[in-house]
């Protein structure tokens, strides 16, 4: 069976009434996509950011006639929306099979590799931690995330006690504690992200006493010896006080979705708590790590 494929773009204040007249006339499932390259990184909870301009896409049974199509939307939308409609006929196919060709096995270091769940893992010999794509933000393919990865790789965590604050979909968390993390705390805003950590965790076959899992107005406060924190800089130095008191002296910090720009700002707001490391950066997006100071250093600063 084929469909009919109708996208138009319009801007955010027209994005509504686009989604609005496609469903009326039909369309069996709408999709949004960026059309000028403008990010939206990860939104809070109850936030359905957009994009300044967008296309939009519906798909329509095969026996509805493009041309009447065409004809009923001239009369509900306007000229110049019309001037960007694309059409085109999509064949029938395994749409679940489609999904999965889309993502393959990311090695993130020399012997840690992210695998979904579909895949043989290529070398099973090594840390393979079993992760879909899914609603919570992190999969492994992005930079942040892939910067973070390769530190927790690179660095002996073994038995130490580890939070992972904006922890997602818990690929950070769940890394750490293959890597021989002894407890790990994962910490999210959205219960969204709680209950797809804690999936994830059971797929990986890690405790809920080595994984545990809170929000922050609930979190255990004890310090511990590294900090992890892959969320956004305005977050981040407005959290600077609060996450820096949740780091044994000695202990580290690891920090990400920092772009390359915003380095001096995250250096600022940690340098008083922490002896910064050179950063690390990867297709524009940085990664900033430093040790805890004691009160000591802290005073005589």
């Amino acid at each position: 069976m084929a469909w009919w494929q109708l996208s138009i773009q319009c801007s955010a204040a027209e994005l509504e009434q686009t989604e609005s007249v496609l469903l009326e006339l039909g369309a069996l499932s709408i999709n949004i996509s960026d059309a000028k390259d403008e990010p939206i990184y990860e939104p809070l909870p109850g936030h359905t950011p957009v994009w300044q301009n967008s296309i939009v896409t519906g798909m329509f049974d095969s026996q509805l006639h493009p041309e009447q199509l065409y004809q009923s939307l001239s009369e509900r939308l306007p000229e110049h929306l019309l001037g960007s409609l694309r059409q085109n006929q999509l064949e029938d196919q395994d749409w679940v099979q489609a999904y999965r060709d889309h993502y393959f096995p990311i090695q993130c270091a020399d012997r840690l590799w992210i695998v979904p769940s579909w895949h043989q893992a290529p070398d099973p010999a090594a840390i393979n931690i079993i992760l879909d794509p899914g609603l919570a933000f992190g999969t492994g393919g992005h930079p942040t995330t892939a910067l973070c990865l390769a530190w927790l790789a690179e660095n002996a965590i073994q038995n130490q006690s580890v939070i992972d604050y904006g922890c997602g979909s818990g690929i950070l968390a769940i890394a750490a504690c293959k890597l021989g993390a002894t407890t790990v705390l994962g910490v999210d805003i959205d219960p969204q992200a709680l209950d797809a950590s804690r999936e994830n965790a059971r797929r990986n076959q890690i405790t809920t006493e080595q994984f545990q899992l809170s929000l922050p107005d609930s979190m255990d406060r004890s310090t511990v010896d590294l900090l992890i924190a892959n969320i956004l800089s305005g977050p981040l130095v407005e959290l600077a006080e609060s996450l820096a008191a949740l780091v044994k002296p000695g202990g580290k910090i690891l920090l990400s979705g920092i772009l390359q720009q915003q380095a001096n700002e995250i250096q600022s707001a940690y340098q008083v708590y922490f002896n910064i490391e050179p950063v690390l950066a990867k297709e524009n997006w940085i990664r900033v790590t430093g040790t805890r100071k004691n009160d000591q250093e802290n005073t005589s600063r």
